[in-house]
């Protein structure tokens, strides 16, 4: 098999960076597999190990630091087939030591490899969780004070069924990161080596003095009897597709013809205990019955009770790559608060756009279309009106139908509820100037 190399950004490391070696040995281990470009996902956070998505020519994703395998995991479980490779420094693997320790609970099937040289060698030399307490850092004196982690003897003990200790300088290397990467389950490599531009200029070290260390510490060469066991993905759809009964799922087959055939981006901005999100998430499902595609994105405060509320949902014949609203087709204003909240996002609603109104509220100067609505005046209580302004809109046919929201309210609202959000329907009845809008 063909390199797996980017060739239009050739690897680009500190002269003897040991990660170049690290680099050479996981293509050589894709070039052993037989590994096509499109089978492997690198997924990498900050720091010189962060340079690897851009080194291969596979599918990438680059993140925040310390949190690679986070984005791993759930790439992972998108995409089951693909051969998902997480590589992070000791440095990214001290910020998220939690997600390493989940990640050995689970057993999703990833492989780790920490390239590891001590330090944040990107940064300037500081004391990374693996320094050893006897070296040198730019860190002054702290990593003195520190004992530092033993990767492999962590990951073992939190549950990791593979885990393998090795160099950089290995003959070997490649194999062992075969190993890993045929491994089902979560597998965990722990490479160690120089970092030329930092920290050996202030701590002599050579792969013969590592191997030594290596020698010295207890061995991990791969699998971990004790931590055998399913791998977290076969067993999440395994259980996800019984039908025991331990699972509600609600499924949503479609049941009415859609009434659009083009995008929306509806807006809800209102207060906290409105029922916001709740409109939006019936708005969502309503589309979904018509056989649209459907993302809902929701903001509030952490106080939960009080405060703005505002919802994003988004219709479309297509799927739908990102969730938030950027030029509404509709906006429901319905509280001062909510509408502060949204500002500039109303006021990027389009030319031909409408805005459900509730009376006193101010907007925007705007050339949209405004309905305005005195809900009050109507019987329709403050946690009503979110529910009875899309029950207004429905009424225009775009984006949903009345038949398509009444039938949502009543699959996914029970007993009390479900009384009370179709009084709000039939009280929305009687309100005029709602039909089909040009």
């Amino acid at each position: 098999m063909a390199s797996l190399l980017n060739p239009d950004r050739p690897p680009a490391f500190c002269p003897g960076c040991s990660h170049s070696r690290s680099l050479q040995g996981l293509d050589l281990a894709f070039q052993k597999m037989g590994l096509t470009e499109d089978e492997v996902i690198i997924v990498s956070d900050i720091g010189c190990a962060g340079l690897f998505d851009t080194f291969f020519r596979t599918h990438a994703f680059h993140g925040l630091h310390g949190r690679a395998l986070t984005y791993g995991a759930g790439i992972k479980l998108a995409q089951p087939h693909a051969k998902v490779v997480v590589a992070m420094g000791d440095g990214g693997l001290g910020i998220g030591g939690t997600h390493l320790l989940a990640a050995c609970r689970r057993n999703l099937d990833l492989t780790l490899l920490v390239l590891n040289n001590f330090n944040f060698g990107m940064t300037g030399g500081q004391f990374s969780c693996t320094t050893p307490e006897t070296a040198s850092s730019a860190s002054g004196f702290l990593n003195l004070l520190e004992k530092p982690m033993d990767v492999c003897t962590i990951a073992a003990a939190a549950g990791a069924p593979f885990v393998t200790r090795t160099s950089a300088y290995k003959k070997d290397l490649s194999e062992s990161l075969v190993e890993a990467l045929s491994f089902d389950g979560f597998s965990v490599v722990d490479i160690w080596g120089i970092c030329t531009g930092r920290y050996a200029k202030k701590n002599p070290l050579s792969p013969k003095g590592i191997d030594l260390v290596l020698e010295a510490l207890p061995p991990f060469r791969g699998l971990v009897p004790a931590n055998e066991r399913p791998e977290y993905g076969s067993r999440y759809r395994e259980r996800s597709q019984r039908k025991s009964g331990e699972h509600d799922w609600m499924e949503m087959e479609k049941s009415v013809e859609p009434s659009i055939d083009k995008r929306r981006e509806v807006l809800f901005l209102g207060d906290a205990g409105a029922r916001v999100i709740t409109a939006g998430t019936l708005l969502a499902h309503s589309a979904i019955l018509a056989g649209m595609h459907v993302t809902q994105k929701n903001d509030y405060n952490i106080t939960v009770m009080r405060g703005p509320s505002v919802t994003e949902v988004i219709i479309s014949p297509k799927a739908v790559a990102y969730t938030g609203v950027e030029h509404p087709d509709v906006v429901f204003a319905l509280s001062q608060e909510g509408v502060d909240r949204g500002w500039n996002l109303l006021k990027e609603i389009k030319p031909q756009g409408r805005i459900i109104l509730n009376s006193g509220v101010s907007i925007p100067k705007t050339s949209s279309h405004v309905l305005e609505v005195d809900f009050k005046r109507w019987g329709i209580k403050k946690e009503e009106r979110a529910l009875g302004a899309l029950s207004l809109l429905a009424r225009t046919k775009d984006p949903i139908t009345p038949d398509a929201l009444e039938q949502s309210i009543r699959q996914g609202l029970l007993g009390k509820k479900l009384d009370q959000t179709l009084s709000v329907l039939e009280k929305t009845r009687k309100i005029p100037g709602f039909g089909i809008i040009p």
